[in-house]
């Protein structure tokens, strides 16, 4: 199949308005080049090590460029795994950042606080649900250390994107091949496959509460990747996934001090 032909197969197979017009996903189809499986698999072990990285204590330098560097790290190895396989083409995962594009972070990031309050209300009434611990840590901190919490938050949060969003694209590169679906139905496979996967991933978190993880986490997910479907700009799922988590973030810590004043 030529680049021509895939694009053209593309657009015939778009879902509706969750997506663009113009613009495709890269990679998936041999555009602007097709990935082998060895190499998917390359990408998906520097993920995989990132998040190790990431969660599994390690003696870094104390302090906060201690712990800045796996915050770092973690959205660093996957892109450098996908620049070595790809040369020239990681760029494509990240598009440009104007109005539209700003509107839509806040838009989905609204709308993701929204449904996930519908969604914990429900589950809270089937299950007794875990809080984040950093919500509580971030109370407590001083100043200083929470303007070092907030600006750590940027990189992981990027990693946590390319945690879902390159299982996703290798998920629309295989899924056709191994269960014969067309597009559509390799999007909404992969889009349920990466939110489920970024919920289990969260277990720790929150105490092993399967129920809490996949039904809260993974529909936030799932709410947090429809920007990149939309745009296929990993900016905007980006910002929008900050917008989100800086709000919670900053609601705790508003709520705590009008409790320590009442």
């Amino acid at each position: 199949m030529t680049v021509d032909t895939a694009l053209s197969a593309s657009r015939a197979q778009r879902l509706g308005r969750l997506e663009d017009p113009t613009g495709d996903f890269p990679f998936y189809n041999g555009a602007p080049i097709g990935l082998s499986g060895k190499q998917w698999a390359l990408v998906m072990a520097a993920v995989v090590v990132a998040f190790l990285v990431l969660v599994v204590p390690m003696p870094w330098p104390g302090g906060p460029i201690g712990a800045l560097l796996p915050a770092l790290l973690f959205p660093a190895l996957p892109l450098l795994a996908l620049s070595r396989v790809a040369p020239g083409h990681w760029r494509r995962l990240f598009g440009r950042v104007g109005v539209r594009e700003l509107r839509l972070m806040v838009g989905f990031a609204l709308l993701n606080i929204v449904i996930s309050l519908i969604v914990g209300g429900l589950v809270g009434t089937m299950t007794e649900v875990s809080s984040n611990a950093a919500i509580g840590q971030l109370a407590a901190m001083a100043t200083w250390e929470r303007v070092a919490f907030f600006a750590k938050t940027l990189p992981q949060l990027l990693g946590e994107e390319l945690l879902t969003v390159l299982p996703f694209l290798a998920l629309m590169a295989v899924l056709p091949k191994w269960t014969g679906v067309g597009r559509r139905g390799a999007i909404v496979g992969a889009w349920i496959a990466s939110s489920v996967l970024f919920g289990l991933i969260h277990l720790p978190t929150y105490d092993w509460n399967w129920l809490q993880c996949i039904a809260i986490i993974g529909t936030a997910r799932l709410v947090l990747t429809l920007p990149w479907i939309l745009t296929k700009n990993l900016w905007v799922s980006t910002g929008a996934h900050i917008l989100n988590d800086w709000l919670l973030f900053a609601a705790a810590v508003l709520g705590a001090g009008l409790a320590g004043k009442a």
